[in-house]
């Protein structure tokens, strides 16, 4: 056996992130979607400025993960009004005057099964997911 035997049936990482559900939410009712769209619309937002604005300024953040990938995490994991006092507490302690260094976000009440976490959670936790 070679010392790649271990990975052989693993897929790669870019594989993983391209099937990874995305961080949405799915309601399943009418309820559900009143409850649930000012978290979807924040995470929307966050997805928006991922792609448009953020690659304007590069990678400028002292902190991993990004500030970006922070909040979008923090809303995926946390909802709406925690992942806003995350977020808003994340931006506060990121200055050109910060150490910087691994910040993650804390475990949130929405959890996923093995195999089906959102892309950012794969993206800021690679070394116990990838």
């Amino acid at each position: 056996m070679g010392a790649h035997s271990d990975h052989q049936h693993t897929a790669p990482a870019e594989d993983v992130l391209d099937s990874a559900p995305h961080e949405f939410l799915r309601p399943t009712n009418l309820g559900e979607a009143v409850w649930t769209l000012p978290q979807n619309l924040l995470i929307a937002l966050m997805k928006v400025y991922r792609a448009i604005v953020s690659p304007l300024y590069g990678n400028v953040c002292r902190y991993f993960p990004s500030c970006s990938a922070y909040a979008l995490e923090a809303f995926t994991t946390h909802g709406a009004v925690r992942g806003l006092s995350l977020t808003v507490r994340r931006l506060l302690r990121c200055h050109p005057w910060a150490a910087g260094g691994i910040d993650q976000v804390p475990p949130g009440k929405r959890t996923f099964a093995p195999g089906q976490q959102p892309k950012i959670i794969l993206l800021n936790h690679p070394h116990t997911v990838l």
